[in-house]
């Protein structure tokens, strides 16, 4: 990367990571995107200071006025939260973000991207994309897997949105090389849900055993892939299944009826989601990404002791 496009690392994640010291990835499109404000920031400071409480420091990761940014100051972080402007930007929209002077709260892919450029290992996350429902005859599928086909980070997650394909999700995910681990489960999560029902190859229980296949990947000197920690939500917080499976029938019927396609199916199915079931998908949503935060720090603490 040309100086002008170099990730501009925060002082304190730059002196963390110059100290072997660990560092967690953030992305914000949640911040920017995803929740409502006021507590779109609330979120932010939240998750921030989980990561913080486990020993981590957090790197919130966003492109400001044409410039990459590892780790947001406070002002940063209420610039993205509030301001209008700020766009969704996937990986193959950061050169033209960058060369416009564009801002944009970064998704997986771009997020991803930017933390292995920058050195960091460990990013944290909701759920990632994935194949979409109906993928013949749409051929609709996240960036999110082509980019982590070929960036090595380790990405933990509630598995993949409920709303998709998970079995193709998976398969997808094999026929890319991406390792998945289950993190005390046999299970792949559901997202919203602790189980999508579907079986994972590889159980792991703490963080070090991780780390350890972290560090055996590296050995092995294969193809840069990223290793996915599925970590399911709590059962106790964790959306009903019985009225998720109801409701997203029923938005799959609505979008259908109303003719929505590509782009605009996920949005209006989440939208879907929260309002029917009066939030309740919403806060199953952010208890996975509180515990997915917490778990990630406590690996990136693994990793650099190792």
């Amino acid at each position: 990367m040309s100086d002008t496009a170099a990730p501009q690392m925060s002082g304190e994640v730059r002196e963390a990571l110059e100290q072997r010291r660990p560092v967690v990835a953030l992305e914000s499109t949640i911040i920017a995107h995803g929740l409502p404000r006021p507590r779109n920031l609330r979120v932010a400071e939240e998750l921030e200071e989980v990561v913080r409480t486990e020993g981590a420091v957090p790197a919130t990761i966003a492109v400001l006025d044409g410039r990459a940014h590892i780790g947001l100051d406070k002002a940063q972080l209420d610039r993205v939260a509030n301001d209008d402007s700020v766009r969704k930007l996937g990986h193959r929209d950061l050169a033209p973000a960058l060369a416009t002077g564009a801002s944009g709260a970064t998704t997986v892919s771009a997020t991803a991207f930017l933390a292995a450029r920058a050195g960091l290992r460990v990013f944290a996350t909701g759920g990632l994309g994935g194949v979409h429902r109906e993928w013949t005859e749409t051929q609709d599928e996240s960036a999110d897997l082509g980019l982590l086909a070929r960036t090595r980070i380790t990405v933990v997650c509630a598995g993949v949105k409920s709303i998709l394909d998970v079995p193709a999700t998976l398969q997808r995910l094999e026929t890319l090389g991406v390792g998945v681990l289950g993190y005390g489960t046999g299970n792949f999560p559901g997202f919203y849900l602790s189980s999508s029902g579907e079986p994972v190859d590889w159980t792991v229980r703490t963080p070090d055993e991780v780390a350890a296949v972290m560090r055996a990947q590296d050995a092995l000197a294969g193809p840069e892939a990223a290793l996915i920690v599925a970590n399911p939500v709590p059962e106790a917080e964790q959306l009903d299944p019985a009225l998720h499976d109801r409701v997203l029938a029923e938005a799959l019927e609505e979008c259908g009826r109303r003719g929505i396609t590509g782009q605009g199916v996920t949005p209006f199915l989440l939208d879907h989601l929260a309002r029917e079931t009066e939030g309740a998908s919403l806060e199953a949503n952010l208890a996975a990404v509180r515990g997915n935060v917490r778990l990630a720090a406590r690996i990136a603490g693994a990793w650099v002791r190792a």
